[in-house]
């Protein structure tokens, strides 16, 4: 599990998408676990985030959390490991655009591609309004 850990940040510091993605993310766990809309979770809107989830881990509905769903959820994760971890060779392939195996900080910052796909009018600066078309297009996807 540390090891996923580690991948999913170092996917999250090389892709611009990732930071966008990771507030994206953020935002919509506070916005759904702060279910009365006042901005602060409560104790008792954390208990029931917790109970959503253990809901979600309780497979079968029996009221408990057996090692086949313990390890299903683990299974889970290492997919979702797997699959960031080979984005991120993806992403570091990309970036590399001189093809010696590293990423020099001028290459990262040549990385434009995430304003330039929310820049939809192409006016050089993003607006409020392209922001949150990204964000919901993007959260959306990986939601």
């Amino acid at each position: 599990m540390k090891t996923s850990t580690i991948v999913a940040a170092l996917l999250m510091a090389l892709t611009s998408f990732s930071i966008a993605h990771a507030q994206a993310t953020g935002d919509r766990v506070l916005r759904k676990a702060d279910t009365n809309g006042d901005d602060v979770i409560s104790k008792d809107e954390a208990l029931a985030v917790r109970q959503r989830l253990f809901s979600r881990l309780d497979r079968n509905g029996d009221g408990t959390i057996d090692r086949d769903e313990s390890e299903g959820a683990r299974d889970a994760i290492m997919a979702r490991a797997e699959a960031a971890e080979a984005r991120l060779g993806n992403a570091m392939r990309r970036l590399d655009t001189n093809g010696d195996g590293k990423v020099s900080a001028d290459e990262f910052r040549a990385d434009t591609s995430l304003f330039d796909l929310t820049d939809r009018n192409v006016d050089g600066k993003i607006s409020a309004a392209e922001a949150a078309f990204i964000r919901n297009l993007f959260g959306n996807r990986h939601g």
